[in-house]
């Protein structure tokens, strides 16, 4: 009996490497799993018909000497990611039967290792959502309580993993969307510099803000997943050229052990009393640890969701006016191509997208696209230099992820303001194209996950690696 629970990636490695289960046994258990369980949690869509074929592979790797630690390693992929020839809906009826024509950058990184892919799992409607409650399939429930969200939007790949359907899995983040679901189902999830990894075969939400992020039970296997993924890509023009990489990190600060708390960016309303008692004990432990956790002010960082909330509809707009019928998406049959166009237009898309279009449309509308977009550039410029200084002096800084712990089904679906709040802590890092990671913390009386967020200057992930694996022996 394979003990999935406590599985890592080191530890299915060995047992692999020394024959103490196949890759297609390994594999067989989480297919039992998710045939247990996913019809209470929907976290999957659907198990790819492929995945026992694709074990076998695993399986030659092994023979043949050319395995490497990810071979065999069964993976979840979150719905809008492209995989060659599978279905990639992006938690949307106008892609439901949408076959990928290529592999995603990520993808096709992974498959050179050997993984596994599963399925693809559950999300909110184009990404867009905190809670996995806009998918057009269902929503998605939290393993801990099912009456909770497992949050968005890559609320599958977290909930398939806290309910080891998986044991590790893929998500994207435009913000919040990896880390705020790792902290609702209790996991770690990382935020990658933005332009690390391609998002090459991504369905996009907000290009200037969208990127891939790991999810695991433990730093290690999400530092494992981030430098398999990581690198450049000539077909990505925000990827980061490797020549770039290595000046950047070639002039990288010394690790000091030295983390900012910004104290004002903590202090406003709507933040559970649970949730600032769960980050005091975490910043005593990390002092009892040896680290200087020193408070500091940070004027900007308040305007971080504001901002957030007008660069991302104004995105989205553009993103998704490809889904006209004609391009892409449901088309409707009319009397002339005008009709066609009026009929089709919008046609198919869930009542959050559809806000988030309407929102960005006015954003960019004459007359507005000064007062709105331009100066929410500039401050998103401003909030980048206030960090870049902050991180003269410090490593990363320190605040929850999520200002609330998981809520249940439907409590905020009718109140987006309420919804948006999830993003307050998630903000800063998308907006200043840094990485930033969401480890465990402890939980609530009521036995529901938290989360601690740690956020480093850019290309430093390695910063994050360290601290969380020092916190998590803390925990």
């Amino acid at each position: 009996m394979i003990d999935l629970k406590n599985l890592t990636i080191k530890k299915a490695h060995k047992s692999l490497k020394e024959g103490e289960y196949t890759v297609t046994q390994l594999v067989t258990t989480y297919l039992d799993v998710i045939k247990e369980k996913n019809k209470d949690l929907n976290a999957y869509l659907e198990i790819y018909e492929d995945v026992l074929s694709q074990a076998k592979k695993a399986e030659e790797m092994f023979k043949n000497g050319q395995d490497t630690i990810l071979t065999g390693i069964p993976i979840a992929l979150k719905d809008n990611i492209l995989f060659e020839d599978h279905i990639s809906s992006a938690g949307s009826k106008i892609l439901e039967n949408y076959r990928a024509t290529y592999d995603s950058f990520v993808v096709e990184k992974l498959k050179k290792h050997g993984v596994v892919f599963l399925g693809r799992t559950n999300m909110d409607e184009f990404a867009m959502g905190s809670s996995t409650e806009t998918s057009a399939y269902g929503v998605t429930r939290n393993p801990y309580d099912l009456t909770r969200v497992p949050g968005g939007s890559s609320g599958g790949s977290a909930a398939s993993l806290a309910s080891d359907m998986s044991l590790v899995s893929l998500g994207t983040e435009t913000c919040g969307s990896v880390r705020q679901p790792a902290s609702f189902c209790g996991l770690v999830g990382l935020r990658t510099t933005y332009g690390s990894v391609s998002r090459s075969g991504i369905i996009a939400m907000g290009s200037s803000l969208d990127q891939v992020g790991p999810m695991g039970k433990n730093v290690e296997d999400v530092e494992i997943i981030f430098d398999a993924i990581n690198g450049f890509d000539k077909k990505d023009s925000t990827s980061i050229p490797e020549e770039k990489r290595t000046v950047y990190l070639s002039n990288k600060k010394i690790f000091k052990k030295r983390i900012a708390v910004p104290r004002d960016f903590l202090s406003g309303e709507g933040i559970d009393k649970e949730v600032l008692k769960n980050f005091e004990e975490s910043c005593e432990k990390l002092k009892n640890a040896g680290y200087e956790l020193v408070d500091v002010t940070l004027p900007l960082l308040k305007y971080s969701l504001a901002v957030y909330y007008i660069v991302m509809p104004a995105e989205v707009s553009s993103n998704l006016a490809r889904y006209d019928g004609i391009r892409y998406g449901k088309n409707e049959e009319g009397k002339n191509l005008l009709d066609v166009y009026m009929k089709s237009r919008g046609r198919g898309f869930g009542r959050e997208a559809r806000r988030r279009i309407l929102l960005g449309t006015y954003i960019l509308s004459h007359g507005y696209h000064d007062a709105y977009y331009n100066k929410a550039l500039k401050v998103r410029k401003e909030i980048k230099e206030e960090l870049l200084n902050l991180f003269n002096d410090f490593d990363a800084f320190i605040t929850p992820t999520v200002p609330f712990p998981p809520f249940k089904l439907g409590e905020k679906f009718d109140d987006p303001v309420a919804m948006y709040l999830s993003d307050i802590f998630s903000a800063p890092a998308n907006l200043a194209d840094i990485p930033s990671i969401s480890i465990p913390s402890g939980k609530t009386e009521g036995g529901l996950p938290l989360g601690i967020q740690f956020t480093a200057p850019f290309l430093r992930e390695d910063i994050l690696f360290i601290i969380g694996k020092d916190f998590e022996k803390l925990v």
